[in-house]
């Protein structure tokens, strides 16, 4: 059997964001993998300083206002829609007023690390899965790109696996160089508040960008080191899972990726 619908999860998208190669990926793969006759939907985070009108942004009513809660606090759910015309390449936007308002991606204008950041991953990551199953559309296949996209993997594998949209979606996870210094607190506690088993939301007690990038690793199906400035070390550790794995070589953007889908589906 062979992969026919990928689902991506990314942090950024060029033209959206255009902060780094992870962007260029973000845009080049979906079209890559879509121009050779698969199913996609691609979802990244309406950040504050993406342009609507000028990138066309539309308000998608049937698929918003559906709250998710994080420490017992509602935050409404809004979906934004965009579509690159040339290649007929639509983007799906995860939007919040307490999350996603601000300027910038996951730093201030000081380079800082957004406290909230833990949050903003968890509603992020909880918006794509409800918005997809809202669509009814089940992947073969979650590529998730950027730290933000961290917890997919966990979610599908513990809160959703008794989901019949996704009882069968493998996870793939693809590991770049965006790391940050500081330790996110009481990222256990939200974890679990969200729906994470005990036993699983416990390992995030020291959570930092190596601990939950390993986790995201763990909970996965498949690999991809996407940036030739990955540590060694996390380069050794996903060797050393024995997962499929590949490393990911400037301007190929399909045929490896295509072989990955469909040896682990």
């Amino acid at each position: 059997m062979s992969a026919q619908r990928i689902l991506f999860v990314n942090q950024e998208i060029t033209p959206y964001v255009e902060s780094s190669y992870m962007s260029v990926i973000g845009r080049y793969l979906p079209q890559s993998i879509q121009e050779r006759g698969l199913d996609i939907r691609t979802f990244m985070p309406r950040y504050g300083m993406i342009n609507e009108r000028r990138n066309q942004l539309h308000d998608v009513i049937r698929l918003s206002g559906q709250n998710i809660v994080i420490n017992d606090n509602d935050h409404p759910l809004l979906i934004k829609v965009a579509s690159i015309q040339s290649v007929r390449m639509q983007t799906y936007f995860i939007d919040s007023e307490s999350y996603f308002k601000r300027k910038s991606m996951l730093h201030d204008t000081t380079g800082k690390f957004f406290s909230d950041n833990d949050e903003r991953a968890i509603f992020y990551v909880r918006g794509v899965i409800e918005t997809v199953k809202n669509l009814g559309w089940s992947p073969d296949i979650i590529h998730c790109h950027g730290w933000i996209t961290c917890l997919v993997p966990v979610f599908i594998k513990k809160i959703y696996v008794d989901n019949p949209l996704f009882a069968n979606s493998k996870v793939i996870y693809s590991v770049y160089n965006d790391a940050f210094d500081k330790t996110l607190r009481n990222f256990h506690l939200k974890l679990k508040t969200a729906g994470i088993p005990q036993k699983d939301a416990s390992l995030y007690k020291q959570a930092s960008f190596e601990s939950t990038t390993k986790l995201a690793i763990d909970y996965s199906d498949a690999v991809v080191i996407s940036h030739k400035d990955v540590q060694d070390k996390m380069r050794t550790y996903i060797q050393n899972t024995q997962k499929p794995f590949f490393e990911h070589k400037e301007e190929q953007y399909a045929e490896d990726y295509i072989d990955l889908y469909n040896s682990i589906v």
